[in-house]
């Protein structure tokens, strides 16, 4: 009889469920949890293991276990990029001939595609690994405005990239904030930046790479913003990273001063999009000033080793450089 459900593909009997979006990774497991239920009671049929703990031998133990009542099993490993080469060579025999009873899910933040049990998985057809990489962090705030209506509420696009700012791009804590927020906004309308201030505390810390590109854009204000928000890196690293963008701001601007602004990507052997605002944060520098801050960046270093306040130290020479003290 004609019917105008889309048809669901069949069960593989393994799945790989890769990628650093937990949220990704646990919607993937509760859509094939709940067509599993669908076909027998779970709670009879369905084992889960420790990637880190889980002896190979017992998943596939687990794995060769007739169901019950049920005409499919379900055995979950967590963590399965953490298994010893051992353990996960277990299974790589296994799935040269699995049963056709038991769906093994295999739940992976990394896994590269060259190893065996990737090779194992991905022979059992193009399904058979799901995608679960993050999206980029431009990408989020669309993104957490579409899950915030699955909460019943709606965000305006300030309100997504504060709440991105504040918590950070784990999409799973992002979800967890947006439940607390649509139970405590009241009425109708689009929660709004303010309102995300007010609800929501900043749980993220910020990326280093943002601090030095506020450094090299010369925004004294967001720059002590930001050192204010990084309190697990060091000011040694940080200087590092600053005297590592100011050398490729002078390969920027003498390329600029030649008539070449379009070819700092290929002197510095790095992709087009690291380096697209390079020659604008050079043209905001002389180059004697870029000189100066290299120069001074070597004087600040040796400062800091020589049993001065590390913290002070640098951002003396932040506030020289960006502002021009």
């Amino acid at each position: 009889m004609p019917t105008n459900k889309k048809q669901e593909a069949p069960l593989l009997p393994v799945y790989l469920i890769v990628g650093e979006d937990a949220l990704k990774r646990d919607t993937v497991m509760k859509r094939l949890r709940a067509r599993l239920a669908a076909l027998g009671d779970l709670s009879f049929n369905a084992d889960e293991f420790n990637g880190e703990t889980a002896l190979g031998g017992d998943v596939v133990a687990a794995c060769n276990t007739v169901p019950f009542a049920s005409p499919v099993r379900l055995v979950e490993v967590r963590g399965a990029d953490k298994l010893k080469k051992a353990d996960a060579e277990a299974l790589v025999s296994y799935l040269s001939s699995p049963s056709e009873s038991t769906v093994l899910a295999l739940v992976a933040e990394k896994l590269a595609k060259n190893t065996r049990l990737y090779k194992a998985v991905a022979a059992h057809g193009k399904t058979a690994v799901i995608d679960c990489a993050p999206l980029k962090r431009n990408e989020l705030p669309k993104t957490v405005r579409a899950m915030a209506v699955g909460h019943g509420v709606t965000l305006t696009e300030g309100a997504a990239r504060a709440l991105v700012d504040l918590v950070g791009e784990n999409t799973v804590h992002l979800d967890s904030e947006l439940k607390k927020i649509a139970l405590a906004h009241r009425g109708t309308d689009a929660v709004n930046e303010h309102e995300i201030m007010g609800l929501v505390a900043r749980t993220a810390e910020v990326k280093p790479w943002e601090f030095v590109d506020a450094f090299a854009a010369r925004d004294v204000r967001k720059c002590l913003l930001l050192l204010g928000r990084m309190e697990s890196v060091s000011p040694h690293a940080l200087l590092a990273m600053c005297t590592t963008r100011l050398r490729e701001l002078v390969c920027a601007r003498a390329l600029a001063d030649r008539g070449n602004p379009r070819g700092v990507a290929a002197a510095l052997k790095m992709s087009d999009w690291r380096c697209k605002s390079h020659a604008a944060w050079a043209r905001g520098f002389t180059a004697a000033e870029l000189r100066h801050a290299i120069v001074s960046a070597r004087d600040t270093e040796r400062a800091m080793k020589s049993g001065a306040d590390a913290q002070a130290a640098f951002l003396d020479w932040v506030l020289e450089v960006t502002a021009g003290r």
